[in-house]
């Protein structure tokens, strides 16, 4: 029986050289060489690398100074680390319903949700980009100058999106976006993260509290490196050698990845297009597929376990968050409070998409997703 991972990491000896690199030549910094590389990419003025996606997150919130009892919006339908970094703040995650058609945050809800929390307590917005296809950011950016908040693009699984041909995360009107190198944080094999700015304050603080506040006093007493202070309350975000070696192999490939990505789900798109009781991703030259979302219109769990049994690893992307219990709980949220997720959260699956899934695997897929919806739904 065939077994298909949801995610299987595309390595080769590249991701090898450089970390012996790292291990053996002490005069490569891999960590900036990392960093510059992104910054090339982006056309960014300031890269921040950290050890992963959710510590980048909560480090531009550090970064921004936020405080109990601040509001940040953010998208119901996002991995509950975004939810997760407003809290630590015993901020407030204000959560805002999704489109149907893309599952990416619904502009009229953001609209409404800004006009209802208009006061000096909101500070920010996490934009969530589902899949790798882009939120509807002229509509976005321009609502954000109206309320006066900041953007901060949730792109941990978006790296080399486009939005009308600007990569996301050098577009200037977002404060800060925030990536990860894995786009399958759960099976990664190393972990490393980064957001991009063009503030030169937020660069600067984000790197005095990824090491613990710590500053050093060469200038102060001379060559002795061990003397340093402790200025701010810091986190231990740094990202190591090793990780940023193997990211800054990953990342050189990313063009790559999204190309061979974009084949599959063609694959995908022409042998699904007419299953019955299935619903595929819209279709934009800009999506760049870091996961290919189906709906299936009933009995979906029945579905995936079905898939299972074929061997065929499926995922789901999202719970919403106000289904979970720390939320509901903390906030009274209700089943019916945000309805368009709620009903696309009943009938989402994950199919498996990497770079390194084979056409044969995705053709098997296709048969058994076809199979089942013709005999079991």
């Amino acid at each position: 029986m065939n077994n298909i991972p949801f995610f299987r990491a595309d390595i080769d000896q590249t991701e090898g050289d450089l970390i012996k690199e790292s291990l053996f030549n002490s005069d490569i910094d891999m960590i900036d060489s990392f960093e510059d590389d992104v910054k090339k990419y982006f056309s960014t003025k300031f890269v921040v690398s950290t050890s992963h996606g959710t510590s980048a997150q909560h480090l531009a919130l550090c970064a921004m100074d936020i405080k109990r009892a601040d509001k940040v919006i953010c998208s119901v339908n996002s991995f509950p680390g975004v939810a997760e970094v407003i809290r630590h703040f015993d901020a407030e995650p204000i959560l805002v319903d999704i489109n149907e058609h893309d599952f990416n945050i619904s502009i009229k809800s953001f609209e409404e949700t800004l006009k209802k929390y208009n006061h000096k307590k909101l500070k920010a917005a996490f934009i969530t980009h589902v899949a790798g296809l882009s939120a509807q950011m002229d509509e976005i950016y321009d609502l954000a100058q109206k309320y006066d908040i900041k953007i901060i693009d949730d792109a941990s699984r978006a790296m080399g999106a486009t939005y009308k041909g600007q990569k996301i995360g050098s577009i200037k009107d977002s404060h800060i976006s925030c990536f990860q190198i894995n786009p399958q944080f759960e099976k990664a094999i190393a972990t490393a993260g980064f957001f991009t700015t063009n503030d030169e304050e937020i660069m600067k603080r984000a790197k005095l509290i990824r090491s613990h506040g710590i500053v050093s006093n060469l200038t102060k007493d001379g060559n002795l490196d061990y003397i340093y202070d402790v200025v701010d309350i810091g986190q231990r975000y740094d990202l190591n050698g090793i990780c940023a070696a193997f990211a800054k192999a990953q990342f050189k490939k990313t063009s790559n990845f999204i190309q061979k990505r974009q084949n599959i789900a063609k694959i995908y798109d022409q042998e699904l297009k007419d299953c019955p009781h299935v619903e595929i991703p819209i279709k934009t030259p800009e999506h760049i597929y870091t996961q290919y979302i189906i709906k299936i219109d009933k009995n979906r769990d029945n579905f995936a376990r079905q898939l299972k049994d074929f061997g065929i690893n499926v995922s789901l992307h999202y719970i919403p968050i106000h289904l979970l219990t720390y939320y509901k709980q903390k906030y009274g949220f209700k089943v019916n409070d945000f309805p368009s997720s709620l009903k696309v959260y009943q009938q989402v699956l994950s199919l498996p998409i990497y770079a390194n899934l084979r056409e044969d695997e995705a053709y098997y897929i296709c048969d058994k997703v076809k199979f089942i919806a013709k005999n079991s739904v």
